[in-house]
């Protein structure tokens, strides 16, 4: 097991033990004290908690050497499950909506939620804190859209719990329930704007897309500041569990040899590695100076200057 795949493991399993106990004790002072918000917290922490069981299952997935199958290995079973697990949210976030609307429209709304249900939450919140962090920190080291995505969610959840909270404060200053239905209501908004962003994301990865165009500089930086490599063009670069697997065409002189050539697109990988973190590989295409082609794919130094 790598360490990328160790620090998600562990990731996971902070997750998994904090969110669990989140989820118990506020689903049940949800149910007894009568609070639609916290209940809705709670189930939230909940879908928390598989996430990071699945995030275990697919740790396992990944550590698994690439074969006739995958000859890429299995890394991307951390975007798939990015993707589905955004599914999930939106539903989840979806149903909280349902719910607080029935119960606005056809409940009676005279049940204030009792005081207990306010320490729980500002429990929850300290707590959320914690959980963000260690996610945020874990994911950053090791480069994971997965728990970088539960970071954000759990961020999320922090001002999901302080809304909670508030709802809470005004049923309670109100003698009224409406305030915390409302509260209800929003966080199930919340959590479909974060399951929204979440899959954006992952479904970029999955289409071999990029937002962040700087890493097609850093590579035609590193081919200019080669000696015989010119014309950088038909650079593609594609996510495989935060490494990059990048493809490029370079031109040399025609009079070069073939060991030539080659010592040239290796001295231009090893500048890409200097300047780049994470590379998975890196398949470099000679061609003789003025033969290139024009090709509707990739990108260019050229079409890089224009954009």
């Amino acid at each position: 097991m790598t360490k990328k795949q160790r620090d998600i493991r562990t990731a996971a399993i902070i997750a998994l033990a904090g969110n669990a106990a989140l989820a118990l004790i506020k689903i049940l002072v949800g149910v007894f004290s009568k609070s639609g918000a916290l209940l809705s917290d709670g189930i939230d922490s909940s879908a928390d908690t598989l996430i990071s069981a699945v995030a275990l299952v697919v740790v396992r997935i990944m550590s698994k050497p690439a074969d006739a199958e995958h000859p890429w290995g299995h890394g991307r079973a951390e975007t798939v499950t990015t993707a589905f697990l955004s599914f999930l949210l939106f539903f989840t976030g979806g149903q909280l909506i349902i719910n607080a609307v029935s119960g606005l429209i056809s409940e009676d709304q005279s049940a204030v939620p009792s005081v207990i249900a306010m320490w729980v939450t500002a429990v929850s919140i300290i707590g959320k804190i914690f959980l963000a962090w260690c996610q945020y920190m874990l994911g950053k080291r090791a480069n994971s859209s997965m728990i970088k995505a539960n970071a954000k969610n759990m961020a999320s959840d922090v001002l999901v719990s302080v809304g909670v909270l508030i709802g809470l404060i005004i049923s309670a200053l109100t003698g009224r329930a409406y305030a915390d239905t409302i509260i209800a209501a929003l966080i199930g908004c919340w959590i479909i704007k974060t399951a929204v962003g979440i899959f954006l994301e992952a479904n970029l990865e999955l289409m071999d897309g990029n937002s962040n165009t700087e890493p097609y500089h850093v590579i035609i930086e590193s081919v200019n500041l080669v000696d015989g490599a010119g014309n950088p063009h038909r650079a593609r670069m594609r996510r495989i569990a935060g490494f990059w697997d990048i493809d490029l065409d370079i031109d040399v002189a025609p009079e070069c040899t073939i060991s030539e050539a080659h010592d040239i697109a290796s001295q231009v990988e090893n500048e890409i590695k200097k300047r780049l973190e994470n590379v998975y590989d890196i398949m470099i295409h000679v061609e003789p100076k003025g033969d290139a082609k024009a090709e509707n794919f990739g990108l260019s130094e050229d079409m890089m200057k224009k954009g």
